[in-house]
């Protein structure tokens, strides 16, 4: 009795080193540093212009009366930041007279129901993106992949190498809300569809300057953003997107001049969250921090989604928030030569570049301007479309918002895990592996991000189910209660278990579409392609559940009981590889504590005793 304790003692330790390997691994060979907090205290000065307004973020239990006694007690006008404020988020405006309103902040900031008040701020594009270089170079289409006719003058594309990464990956079904000045996605009115997003999909968004139910663009910016993430490829007519097959869902949040107010920021940031959006690209900042939307930020991260911002454009050593809020994912810009840009902000907060572009220099002397090449808007005038050149970070986050929808495709759903895959597979300029302040972890790479997922992780999952099954078959064999043979039938249930096919890619194989998704993903990850990106990592999915139905089908077979302890196997393997890699976020499962990670614990431990039992002496 004792040697047997012994022996599954042993048989833990050497589990737990297999795990604290791949633990280590997903965690510290990312080349990043660790998370920066922003500071969170907001400088109470008035901005120009909105000195007597604030901001009150009420406790979200807060019921109409109370608001009613709050206004009374204070003697203000409590007026809800736009509809969604009744019902969610609790976020109010107040004008005050200029000589109460330092008083009456300490008051507010004392009172239990109030969790910030703040003054109101203006957040807007970033300097130098206000006008456009329009695109006059002839163009054709081509016969290949993809076949849009100016895809060749999109530098940018092929500096983060996406072409590498569509053979297996397009953004499919995964939702990115762009929170900017709109969206030229339709025609209403004076606006017009843009042409080169007629084949992009969108959902639901809204407009929270105009309290509209359209975030329709009447700037331009907002539409050039949504193209670099997921401009209509492939279809013959202009140019291409990072992450074409997402779908993008279009938040209004600044003014045809650019401006727009922290509370609409920060309530589209939570409107994305609660809508389904996995990723928030923010193209926008300002240099005084608001504890409203740092909460709000947290708010969507917390929700599982991933929230890219670009990090300003006044070429100084100050990153501009949203982007330096912790979590968020801040962008550094760089243009054809793979340098930061002269007007690129940095700083330690800064976690990654992509190309942003710079319309001065023409390095690559293809005729135009190094700018990023999307259809949008004429500026300010939403009934025209054009071909135009932009520069900034606010071109360089979309970059990164589209390969986190790549990745996010894959799987790889957790935010915190989507930006370690985006640093250790970025491209460091200087070729050293080395962070810094202005490249971060390096230069974002589609193809190297998506591969790691499609064969890389793929070739752990299957290792880790490989060496469970060796140390679990020793010790049986050993104590001679072994009473299956594993064979070809025990490695076929440990892929179909842990890895699936992931391999095919590396023989220039990418089954398409659901099918392809089944074939080259262990078990519990086939639910990415029966419920969709949403419903990744199902409770049911990722549990002893279908290890356990199998073992009771195959039991009484002795050739076949060995297809069920290697799909037992690698199930546990690919649960535990959920765990100590990409974060314990199970669906269906409180999000409280350890109850996650206790759930792919005990799910990943019953497999392996199912395993056990199936594999020994009848």
């Amino acid at each position: 009795m004792a040697g047997r304790k012994k022996r599954w003692l042993l048989l833990l330790l050497v589990v737990l080193v297999v795990v604290a390997y791949y633990w280590y691994i997903g965690r510290h060979d990312t080349g990043a540093a660790p998370e920066y907090a922003a500071a969170a205290t907001l400088n109470d000065q008035a901005t120009p212009g909105l000195s007597d307004r604030l901001l009150i973020d009420l406790r979200d239990d807060t019921d109409a009366e109370t608001v009613k006694a709050m206004a009374k007690r204070y003697g203000i006008v409590l007026r809800p930041n736009s509809r969604f404020s009744r019902t969610a988020g609790r976020l109010f405006r107040a004008t005050v007279e200029r000589s109460r309103i330092a008083q009456l902040l300490k008051r507010l900031r004392q009172d239990a129901d109030v969790e910030v008040a703040e003054y109101d701020t203006v957040y807007s594009i970033p300097p130098l993106e206000g006008e456009a270089t329009r695109f006059t170079a002839t163009s054709e289409a081509t016969d290949s992949f993809p076949n849009d006719p100016k895809y060749k003058y999109q530098w940018h594309l092929k500096q983060i190498h996406s072409d590498k990464a569509w053979g297996s990956a397009s953004g499919k079904g995964v939702v990115v809300a762009v929170i900017d000045t709109g969206v030229g996605y339709t025609s209403h009115g004076k606006f017009r569809q843009v042409p080169d997003l007629a084949k992009t999909e969108f959902v639901p968004g809204y407009d929270f300057v105009n309290k509209s139910p359209r975030g329709l663009d009447d700037h331009g910016h907002g539409t050039h953003v949504a193209g670099t993430i997921a401009q209509s490829t492939n279809n013959g007519v202009g140019v291409a997107g990072v992450a074409y097959g997402a779908r993008i869902m279009p938040l209004k949040v600044l003014s045809a001049r650019g401006f727009g107010s922290v509370a609409d920021i920060a309530e589209a940031i939570r409107f994305a969250a609660d809508k389904g959006a996995k990723v928030i690209n923010m193209s926008l900042g300002g240099s005084r921090s608001s504890k409203i939307m740092e909460s709000a930020v947290k708010y969507a991260i917390d929700k599982g989604v991933t929230v890219v911002c670009a990090a300003g454009n006044d070429g100084r050593g100050k990153v501009s928030f949203p982007a330096a809020y912790r979590g968020a994912i801040a962008v550094a810009a760089t243009q054809f030569d793979r340098t930061t840009t002269f007007y690129s902000n940095w700083g330690p907060e800064i976690d990654i570049a992509a190309p942003g572009g710079n319309t001065r220099i023409d390095q690559n002397n293809d005729g135009m301007p190094d700018g990023v090449l999307q259809n949008t808007i004429r500026i300010g005038d939403p009934s025209q479309d054009d071909y135009l050149l932009f520069m900034g970070t606010s071109m360089a986050s979309p970059h990164v918002a589209g390969v986190a929808a790549l990745v996010i495709e894959k799987g790889v759903t957790d935010p915190k895990a989507v930006e370690r895959l985006l640093k250790v597979t970025a491209r460091h300029p200087q070729g050293d592996g080395k962070r810094d302040q202005r490249y971060g972890a390096g230069i974002i790479d589609a193809g190297a991000a998506v591969a790691k997922v499609s064969s890389s992780w793929g070739a752990h999952r299957l290792g880790l189910g490989a060496a469970l099954a060796l140390l679990l078959l020793g010790g049986l064999r050993r104590r001679g209660q072994l009473g299956v043979r594993f064979g070809a039938l025990g490695v076929t249930g440990l892929l179909l278990g842990s890895s699936g096919l992931f391999f095919l890619s590396g023989f220039g194989w990418q089954p398409p579409g659901a099918f392809g998704s089944l074939l080259t993903n262990g078990f519990p990850s086939w639910d990415l392609a029966i419920l969709g990106v949403g419903g990744h990592a199902n409770a049911l999915f990722f549990s002893a559940a279908a290890p356990l139905i199998l073992s009771i089908v195959l039991l009484g077979s002795k050739r076949l009981r060995s297809l069920a302890a290697g799909f037992a196997i690698g199930v546990a393997a690919h649960l535990l590889f959920q765990l100590f890699f990409f974060g314990a976020d199970v669906a269906w499962i409180p999000n409280v504590a350890f109850l996650d990670g206790i759930w792919l614990m005990v799910n990943a431990a019953a497999c392996v005793g199912l395993a056990r039992l199936v594999l020994r002496k009848a």
